[in-house]
């Protein structure tokens, strides 16, 4: 990081009482071992099977995002059984590539160092929240943050980059957007986090991902966890 990236960041973490993880990403690569591709290929199939081929165009059957799969049947279908039984087969799907899930360089010992000096966590994510206390109990990690996890829900409207479920988290905790972080790698974790009001800091594991945040209007973004976490042990 340069020094002015790198001060911004002390600053996030100085001023952040409450701090949100978005989970695929910033703790974990869920989709490590279990390729998120195969399984968007897998809910474009389940549909064909049900007939159904023609409710999504061909950018959206070759998408490698399950997620843009299901938005596109819900914008079609909102809040329908088609979606739930959709939705559901993806929730098995994420809780079937737990088992393979590589942690994040650097989150676990983070996550429990930024609760042994008195934050607040919580996960705020557009995957299933099952998928995420299953991954999270796992790891020993659950008790960090005191089962706060706020994830997809039956209204699929209510995904990232909506802010409901940063808003659901604080109300939770009772925090307040202006004593809180948010930590993702999306630029729908970017957005989220501005419309709740909530400072926002990037992770980015590769380039790509760096510049898609950059552009979505992150200020401060980072390639590793470890300087979060050396400052915080510096701080502690």
């Amino acid at each position: 990081m340069a020094e002015a990236g790198a001060d911004k960041v002390r600053e996030l973490i100085a001023n952040a009482r409450f701090v949100l993880f978005d989970f695929d990403g910033p703790i974990c690569q869920l989709f490590a071992g279990h390729s998120a591709d195969d399984v968007a290929k897998d809910l474009v199939s389940w549909l064909e099977g049900h007939g159904l081929r023609a409710l999504l165009t061909d950018e959206e059957r070759k998408h490698p995002d399950p997620h843009v799969v299901l938005k596109a049947v819900n914008e079609r279908h909102p809040r329908s059984d088609l979606v739930a039984e959709l939705e559901e087969r993806l929730t098995q799907q994420e809780l079937k590539a737990v088992g393979s899930a590589q942690p994040t360089a650097y989150a676990d010992p983070l996550i429990r160092t930024w609760r042994a000096v008195g934050c607040r966590l919580a996960v705020a994510t557009n995957n299933s929240p099952r998928t995420v206390k299953d991954y999270l109990g796992g790891r020993d990690l659950l008790d960090c943050f005191d089962s706060h996890v706020y994830g997809r829900t039956s209204d699929l409207d209510l995904m990232k980059p909506n802010p409901d479920c940063l808003n659901r988290a604080l109300r939770a905790m009772g925090g307040a957007p202006a004593d809180s972080l948010m930590i993702g790698d999306a630029p729908a974790d970017c957005e989220a986090a501005g419309r709740a009001g909530i400072p926002f800091l990037g992770y980015a594991r590769n380039e790509e991902k760096e510049t898609l945040l950059r552009a979505a209007g992150a200020e401060a973004v980072v390639d590793s966890l470890e300087p979060i976490l050396i400052q915080l042990r510096e701080r502690g």
